[in-house]
């Protein structure tokens, strides 16, 4: 569960109680005034058929894609199995790939759940989610705004369910961001596996606060509000843009860190044509995916410390008697 604090009233608890083998969650809100608890409603909460349209703009990077469908046919499909993945992508190379990967997994799994909206313009983040989000013909649908560096946990699913609510709630959750494995784990004889990585520590990751572009959210609200700012080209501007808008809106904005999702390390370029602010904003989020201050540390001293080490080392070696 989560909570927030109201200045002028005092503090509002909203917390989720799972049923043993159901798709099912007691959902209870308490408040607390500045004096004596207060219990406002206690209701149940049925997840069972909640569809969640998971939608990932994507433009090239086939095998990161590739890696982001081994976890949703593992999550996705094998354990929660009720949801939609719409992919748009931009431009013609790897088109063809993405392809093969989504009826591989379709032929292998029996999911066929899904479309794929090829588009020839430069690539854009916010038109690639504006378009998944229209593409959908079937009505209301819960969406969640999906990058392909994304790691899903099962939890968080059920996560997006209840902390959204058509017309009231749209949820923004605070994922953890992985640090460079390279650096990372530097001195094992290898990298371990992606799952051996999803660990909340200081020197592997940490929270990305200043991120807002994965969230979920009903369709209705995401048309009401507006949706994105299509004038944004390129990377970063048009997730802050958007959640802004609904923190001046009548809806609640959920805004919350959550242990199961994962932001995975990838290379990042910054590309000359971004505006100064989109680069800023680029340049600020590459470094701090490389890695923590103490091995960010290490690695400006490294020379320094090689230099104490052979030092010590000489000094060892000359007071050893003959």
């Amino acid at each position: 569960g989560y909570y927030r604090t109201e200045r002028d009233k005092g503090t509002l608890y909203e917390l989720f109680y799972k049923k043993e083998f159901l798709d099912e969650f007691q959902h209870v809100t308490l408040f607390r005034p500045f004096g004596p608890l207060m219990k406002v409603k206690s209701e149940t909460i049925d997840v069972s058929h909640q569809i969640i349209n998971i939608i990932v703009p994507l433009s090239g990077r086939t095998e990161a894609f590739a890696q982001f469908m081994q976890n949703f046919r593992d999550v996705c499909i094998r354990q929660d199995g009720h949801v939609y993945l719409t992919v748009v992508y931009f431009g013609h190379e790897g088109l063809g790939e993405v392809k093969k990967i989504l009826e591989m997994t379709a032929s292998e799994t029996n999911f066929h759940n899904y479309t794929l909206v090829p588009l020839v313009d430069e690539f854009s983040r916010g038109r690639g989610l504006d378009m998944g989000a229209r593409a959908w013909e079937k009505g209301e649908a819960l969406m969640f705004f999906c990058d392909v560096d994304i790691y899903i946990s099962p939890e968080f699913l059920n996560s997006c369910r209840i902390n959204t609510e058509p017309g009231k709630k749209v949820f923004y959750p605070v994922v953890f961001s992985l640090y460079n494995p390279a650096i990372v784990y530097a001195n094992l004889d290898g990298t371990p596996s992606i799952e051996q990585q999803l660990v909340h520590k200081k020197d592997s990751g940490f929270w990305r606060d200043f991120g807002f572009g994965m969230t979920c959210q009903y369709r209705s609200d995401f048309l009401t509000i507006g949706g994105f700012d299509l004038d944004v080209k390129g990377w970063g501007g048009e997730d802050v843009h958007l959640y802004r808008k609904y923190l001046h809106s009548d809806l609640i904005v959920v805004r919350t860190p959550v242990s199961s999702l994962f932001h995975l390390w990838h290379e990042k370029h910054c590309a000359d044509e971004l505006t100064p602010e989109q680069y800023r904003m680029c340049i600020q989020s590459k470094a701090m995916n490389e890695a923590s201050q103490a091995h960010l540390g290490m690695l400006v001293f490294r020379d320094e410390i090689e230099a104490h080490l052979r030092k010590q080392a000489y000094r060892t070696d000359s007071e050893i008697p003959d």
